[in-house]
């Protein structure tokens, strides 16, 4: 492989989905994001374990990525920026800067075009007590989700709990993966396998 291929979008389950907020009328508010272990799986398949490497500066609030260059015979490295986050806040601080660093290199930088995911929760997913919050049966992590790209930009994004379907941006293609079916409505099922049967 090669650094163009750092820029190929992350597979659905290479993304981590969380509750953000949720509000007074029992809508959710749902972030997707990459942590860093994909960004290292990333590389090291895109380029070789031993032609990366990552420093951090400024007591791990920066870090630069870089990447060997054969054809200028030097590392090539690029930097960003971290935030501390409520927990582990230095261990935090290092991973999100080095994220963000990868972001520059292409990374997953196909999540900033993601939809905004708001999802209206059942009534045993969440609590006022005394603010909006969830209760132990909302996870979102272990929903099924389906992604779809067309040149590179998201063009389908589902979710489905093991009885319904919980949300849904955009349209998919015709000729689809077999799991597809598994987050679509009844309806679009039936679409789905007229266009299929058609194709045959």
């Amino acid at each position: 492989m090669s650094v163009d291929s750092l820029s190929k979008p992350l597979s659905v389950d290479q993304i981590e989905f969380r509750v953000q907020s949720i509000n007074d009328g029992g809508y959710a508010t749902i972030l997707a994001y990459k942590n860093a272990r994909v960004d290292m799986e990333r590389l090291d398949e895109a380029v070789g374990r031993m032609n990366w490497t990552r420093v951090h500066t400024r007591e791990n609030a920066n870090c630069t990525v870089s990447i060997w260059d054969n054809s200028k015979s030097q590392w090539v490295g690029k930097e960003d920026t971290g935030t501390r986050s409520a927990a582990e806040a230095e261990k935090g601080l290092a991973s999100d800067s080095f994220k963000r660093a990868c972001f520059n290199w292409g990374i997953g930088r196909e999540l900033y075009d993601y939809p905004f995911i708001q999802v209206k929760l059942k009534d045993d997913e969440w609590t006022k007590d005394p603010k909006p919050k969830g209760t132990w049966k909302l996870k979102p992590g272990n929903w099924i989700w389906f992604s779809q790209f067309e040149e590179g930009q998201l063009s389908f994004l589902a979710a489905k709990d093991d009885k319904s379907l919980r949300f849904k941006w955009g349209s998919f293609k015709r000729y689809a993966p077999a799991s597809l079916p598994e987050v679509m409505a009844p309806e679009e099922l039936k679409i789905y396998n007229q266009n299929a049967a058609s194709s045959v």
